[in-house]
């Protein structure tokens, strides 16, 4: 699997701290048939490791992340668990070298231009752009453009976007896709609100679409 080119083509990744195992499937079948059918599943909950290995074997072709991986036991036990890639918050290195060394596809967090180019010198191009809002949001990523843009490097943006500033952070260049808490909220999981998350991954989905066919 070309994980990168999968997430470039959802372009909206939909990102979920579960509590409970029995939410899992219904979850990941409403934002499959909102057209978005994929989950960054956070390492927040204890559940979260079950919850990988389930949807790996009852969804298969959903495209599934392990978010919120702060230590290398983590990642070892979330690329075991069957996550096609593993996402952190920040740059920490201990669980770069080992998810380097497990070949899992990884994406730390970086805020800051030497957090960058840290990434940058241990071959990582696709970075988590982390908190996206609170560290200058798109001006930040113009910023970043300058010495970076012709290095390759690509951001996944997470933290504050929502459906108003999703259509600016999608348009730039460097953007790769966003994570999004919005799609899939602890309110709408903890009711079994199954309808909205599916209308919120339509609407994410929909917004998507115009925005590459747009020349």
């Amino acid at each position: 699997m070309n994980v990168v080119q999968r997430i470039s083509e959802l372009r909206v990744i939909p990102v979920i701290a579960i509590e409970r195992l029995a939410d899992a499937l219904p979850l990941a079948d409403a934002v499959s048939k909102g057209g978005l059918p994929a989950l960054e599943i956070t390492f927040r909950t204890t559940a979260a490791p079950e919850v990988i290995s389930l949807l790996k074997r009852e969804r298969p072709d959903l495209l599934l992340g392990a978010g919120t991986i702060l230590t290398p036991e983590q990642a070892e036990i979330a690329q075991q668990a069957g996550a096609d890639f593993g996402v952190s918050p920040g740059l920490n290195l201990l669980v770069l070298h080992k998810a380097l060394s497990l070949q899992f596809h990884f994406y730390p967090g970086v805020m800051t231009p030497s957090e960058v180019e840290q990434a940058l010198v241990l071959g990582l191009n696709t970075l988590k752009f982390f908190p996206a809002e609170a560290a200058g949001g798109v001006k930040m990523l113009n910023a970043l453009a300058g010495p970076y843009a012709h290095t390759g490097v690509r951001f996944i943006p997470l933290g504050g976007i929502n459906m108003t500033n999703l259509p600016d952070y999608l348009a730039h260049p460097l953007v790769l896709a966003c994570g999004g808490t919005w799609i899939a909220p602890k309110e709408c999981i903890a009711r079994n609100d199954w309808q909205e998350i599916e209308k919120r991954a339509r609407q994410a989905a929909e917004l998507s679409h115009r925005q590459r066919s747009t020349p």
